[in-house]
């Protein structure tokens, strides 16, 4: 038995002694341990597991998988002998990817209301500019304000329950004074022309019924295209819910500016977006090239500081 195979079977006896099966990755590291005696290799490194995994024919994802059966055992031998490698995670990149955040400029905000305001139908000329500026104004999910009903906005305060957000849970936004006021406008608004509707529906359809969320996506394009605002690459085209990333960095970006503790104040808009857990919004980061540049400016200093 080569040392490869008498390592793989010690470290299958302690995995599975801590309730592991393994019996994918058995299979698995074994045709790796195959392909290095084949090679008379017995020092395991990144370029062996590479080839090895991308070898068959087949999906990304079943190459990453592949790597991901050998990479804990390279762990294990390294931390035997640290002549082996053990290949960095995510190595092969594999699953859906996140689409590049569309950030609109404060500019093409109000394009956007404006266009909006101009839709054919007077009902919708009214929904429209207002759902936009709430989204621009609060960064909140498009559901969440579909969702809302009149008994939602409090007026007096200047203030939006969400009742079910994500996961279920319900928070409270707080509203800058002139989307207060633009809101109850468009109540006015609303009522004057629809008088006798069948709810208490927050933002209405031209039927006084709630929104529909595929419905309004298909709008949000034409109005984007007719605001002259087209896709800056075949990854990064515009979409209703980049309002939402547009909020987000642009309070980072405005803290950050200020010279505001920004890791103190990322739990409070985490709670404001709805996000469960800080690391969530801290994705944010990698929206915007200036707040990365922002950001490591902010390290640069601080380490400087320490030193």
């Amino acid at each position: 038995m080569s040392p490869l195979r008498e390592a793989l079977a010690d470290y299958l006896s302690v995995r599975r002694a801590l309730g592991f099966r393994l019996d994918r990755a058995e299979k698995l590291i074994g045709q790796f341990i195959g392909y290095m005696e084949e090679r008379q290799a017995s020092v395991i490194t990144v370029e062996h597991v590479v080839a090895w995994a991308t070898a068959p024919g087949g999906a990304a994802w079943w190459h990453a998988l592949r790597l991901s059966a050998v990479r804990p055992f390279a762990f294990w031998l390294h931390s035997l002998d640290g002549i082996h490698e053990v290949p960095p995670a995510g190595l092969i990149p594999h699953g859906p990817h996140r689409a590049v955040p569309y950030l609109y400029s404060a500019g093409e905000i109000g394009a956007l209301i404006t266009a909006a305001g101009r839709r054919a139908r007077p009902v919708s000329a009214a929904t429209y500019p207002a759902l936009i500026g709430l989204l621009a104004a609060t960064g909140a999910r498009v559901g969440e304000l579909l969702a809302l009903d009149d008994g939602d906005f409090d007026a007096g305060h200047g203030v939006l329950t969400v009742r079910n957000g994500k996961s279920g849970k319900q928070r409270l936004l707080p509203l800058h004074p002139t989307a207060t006021a633009a809101l109850a406008r468009y109540q006015r608004e609303r009522d004057r022309l629809l008088p006798r509707r069948p709810g208490d529906v927050l933002l209405v359809s031209c039927a006084g019924t709630r929104l529909d969320y595929p419905r309004v996506q298909k709008t949000f394009r034409r109005i984007a295209a007719q605001a002259g605002i087209t896709a800056r690459s075949a990854a990064c085209r515009p979409r209703i819910h980049d309002l939402r990333h547009s909020f987000t960095v642009s309070s980072l970006l405005n803290w950050y500016r200020r010279g505001d503790d920004v890791q103190a104040m990322l739990p409070r808009l985490s709670t404001y977006l709805g996000h469960t857990d800080p690391r969530h919004t801290f994705w944010y980061l990698s929206a915007a090239p200036e707040l990365l540049a922002l950001a490591a400016e902010r390290l640069e200093n601080h380490q400087g500081d320490i030193a």
